[in-house]
């Protein structure tokens, strides 16, 4: 079992999870010891003021990163539109354009595998809701590579899809309500 504490926590949703993340940043304390990166996938045609929509919910404000930002801890990151956005080794954020994966840029996948290549086992991993399989296998990379993944109960899921192809490859993770989200991850 893994107890070191996290230095980054990468949240991904999809279709349904937006209410999910506000519940999250309303709850979350004024200061926390690791970076929370929200990647969600939006439509790359319309303009998107997620981040503020983000900001009115959370103490902290909700910051859109550039290309070779530094990751800090007490930080709330969100991935810009239409990009990937990957962690590298010197703990930065890195924005990509290639490809989309499961019809989406920003995809889940790449940024949980770059998460749990450059910080292991203090990574976790969220996966919330959505309609496609995205995330699943960049959750099973990352416990593989000794972090921790929290999965939203499917039962709770808006679009359960996701979470349920998550489960299927993810044996390790742990199935949370989402009224059970905060409190579970400042246990970690």
């Amino acid at each position: 079992m893994n107890s070191l504490a996290p230095e980054i926590v990468v949240v991904g949703g999809s279709a349904g999870s937006v209410s999910i993340i506000i519940q999250l940043l309303e709850q979350l304390p004024e200061t926390f010891p690791f970076a929370l990166v929200l990647v969600i996938h939006r439509q790359k045609s319309v303009p998107s003021e997620m981040d503020k929509v983000f900001g009115f919910s959370s103490k902290m404000r909700v910051i859109e990163p550039n290309d070779k930002d530094f990751v800090v801890p007490n930080r709330v990151y969100l991935a810009p539109q239409n990009y990937h956005l990957l962690l590298e080794q010197d703990r930065t954020f890195s924005l990509d354009y290639s490809e989309a994966i499961h019809y989406s840029r920003p995809a889940l996948d790449p940024a949980f595998e770059s998460a749990a290549d450059v910080y292991g086992p203090r990574a976790v991993g969220i996966l919330l809701s959505g309609a496609n399989q995205d995330g699943s296998q960049g959750l099973a990379y990352l416990v593989q590579r000794g972090g921790r993944a929290l999965i939203q109960d499917p039962q709770s899921c808006e679009f359960p899809a996701m979470p349920l192809a998550a489960l299927q490859v993810v044996s390790q993770a742990e199935v949370v309500k989402p009224a059970d989200l905060n409190n579970r991850l400042f246990s970690l």
